[in-house]
């Protein structure tokens, strides 16, 4: 048996995303450093990273609602091409058992395919 246990899909996307995370603070650490090395006060770096965060989210939700409205109009087109131009509002002829037995109906009761009323097969 092997001693040594696997580290999981999950495990390993999870230390990805973490590495990620780290690396992404040591670059705003990195950059507020600087800025405060250049003469901008503590403040000003902290509220100049704030800006930079919101105006990022702001950007992302910009992107994200016009992806989203265009795949709503594109389900809507893939939607109406999938009716086939059907009018649901006019009456269909139909198959099922009626007074002149099994056969295609009208929507007002008439029997539409031909048969034989003496037929005994025909019921």
């Amino acid at each position: 048996m092997n001693t040594t246990s696997r580290i999981s899909i999950a495990e390993r996307l999870g230390r990805a995303v973490g590495r990620g995370w780290r690396a992404y603070a040591r670059g705003e650490r990195r950059a507020s450093n600087w800025l405060v090395s250049k003469g901008v006060p503590t403040v000003g770096t902290t509220a100049l990273v704030w800006v930079v965060k919101l105006a990022a989210l702001g950007v992302l939700l910009y992107a994200s609602f016009w992806l989203a409205l265009v795949l709503v109009g594109l389900l809507l087109v893939a939607r109406g091409l999938g009716k086939g131009g059907d009018d649901f509002s006019m009456p269909r002829d139909e198959l099922r058992h009626g007074e002149a037995g099994f056969g295609l109906y009208s929507s007002d009761g008439y029997r539409l395919d031909p048969h034989d009323p003496s037929d005994p097969y025909d019921d």
